[in-house]
């Protein structure tokens, strides 16, 4: 049989790990009461779960050059399905927390397999476009999780989510089995993973794009690793938690519909990242103005349009330089940005202040967009007129006389 990587089943690779983990987060609550741990310690198996993630990252993108993407990421998906049913007859909360590193590991091959994949058959512009489509469509992921979780929370409590996890697993496990190609080029390079990681830890573009990635994500999963407490300290049933997920997933969608519009009409990376930023320190700002409201809820729609906007751009161009080592590269960068999502989110669940860990994240992420400028402006003076400059941006306008 012929298979074609198609948009759709890349789509739906894509949105697995952010729907697994948003469909989790309606039942931090429930777990933090059958198990007898406190809030902090219940929010705490997010940030776990974005360690085990970074890790996973860094094997399945190894294996991705080594074996080929198609068994890897079967292999990650199956890793995923015995994780989520080890979970579902855990009796205690270590051996949950356990099982949740164990799926955190297997759920990264949706994002590095499947953007590796990606990046096999498309490049440049065409890169970025089918990452503003891709964009669109994961807007969905947010709500499908928050949603669906907070229905299997209320029927079923926390084992019925991870039954869900289980179900969803096996069917995207059934689908990549008869539908995903092998896209590894035939003349692939198996790199040096230590060769190709001293390669990025000089690359201060690297480091930029991992901090970028790391931050606008903890902008977005703060919120679900906050916001159950919040609403259960403002006597909200826990369902309607789920409900918000609607809301986000349409910020998504408006930002995702924003990129694609602009990128239409040739707006380049560093315009398009500093509006990004711009729209989530206001929506930060006013989340901390009516933390103590249900109406945090709406400004939120910001901070996630932001991410909409920033986060394709990001992925599309981080790995630009790193063609004849994707695998192993998008590994590397997956590993960087995950461990730093992981840290911020242990310092948003110590501080459950998810005004203060909006504004102070999108603030860094403005910091690093102005590096940007001053970067590219510099560049512009020292090149000669008739080249671009680093980011890809025109070349200055010559001097009217």
């Amino acid at each position: 049989m012929q298979r074609r990587l198609t948009l759709t089943l890349a789509t739906l690779m894509m949105m697995f790990p952010q729907i697994v983990e948003t469909i989790y987060s309606p039942a931090l609550t429930h777990i933090a009461d059958g198990f007898h741990v406190s809030a902090e310690a219940a929010a705490q198996t997010l940030s776990c779960y974005f360690f085990a993630f970074a890790f996973g990252v860094v094997v399945w993108g190894r294996l991705c050059d080594v074996i080929g993407r198609r068994p890897t990421i079967l292999a990650g998906l199956a890793l995923y399905l015995l994780a989520s049913i080890i979970a579902i007859f855990s009796t205690g909360f270590t051996l949950l927390l356990a099982a949740r590193v164990l799926a955190a590991f297997g759920a990264a091959v949706g994002s590095v397999g499947t953007q590796t994949a990606i990046r096999d058959r498309f490049d440049g512009y065409e890169l970025a476009r089918v990452f503003s489509v891709m964009g669109i469509a994961m807007a969905v992921s947010p709500a499908v999780g928050v949603l669906s979780g907070a229905l299997l929370t209320h029927y079923w409590g926390y084992q019925g989510v991870f039954a869900g996890l289980a179900a969803l697993a096996a069917l995207l496990l059934a689908y990549a089995a008869w539908r995903l190609p092998e896209t590894r080029p035939a003349q692939v390079v198996k790199s040096s993973f230590f060769g190709t990681l001293g390669r990025m830890a000089k690359d201060g573009d690297i480091w930029r794009s991992a901090w970028l990635v790391a931050l606008f994500n903890v902008c977005m999963f703060s919120y679900y690793q906050l916001a159950p407490f919040r609403f259960e300290a403002l006597g909200i049933p826990p369902q309607w938690f789920g409900y918000t997920g609607l809301v986000l997933a349409a910020g998504v969608g408006i930002g995702a519909a924003i990129n694609k519009f602009l990128i239409a009409r040739k707006w380049l990376f560093t315009p398009l990242l500093m509006l990004a930023c711009v729209l989530a320190l206001v929506g930060g700002g006013l989340v901390f103005l009516l933390e103590d409201k249900l109406w945090f809820v709406l400004p939120m729609m910001l901070v996630v349009m932001a991410y909409g906007i920033a986060i394709p751009n990001i992925l599309a161009r981080a790995l630009r330089n790193y063609k004849d080592c994707m695998g192993t590269a998008g590994a590397i960068l997956g590993l960087m940005y995950y461990l730093m999502l992981a840290a911020g989110l242990v310092m948003a669940g110590v501080a459950q202040r998810p005004g203060i860990v909006l504004m102070a994240s999108s603030a860094c992420a403005l910091l690093l967009a102005w590096t940007l400028v001053r970067g590219e402006n510099r560049a512009a003076c020292a090149l000669n007129p008739t080249r671009q400059s680093v980011a890809g941006s025109p070349p200055p306008a010559s001097p009217r006389r």
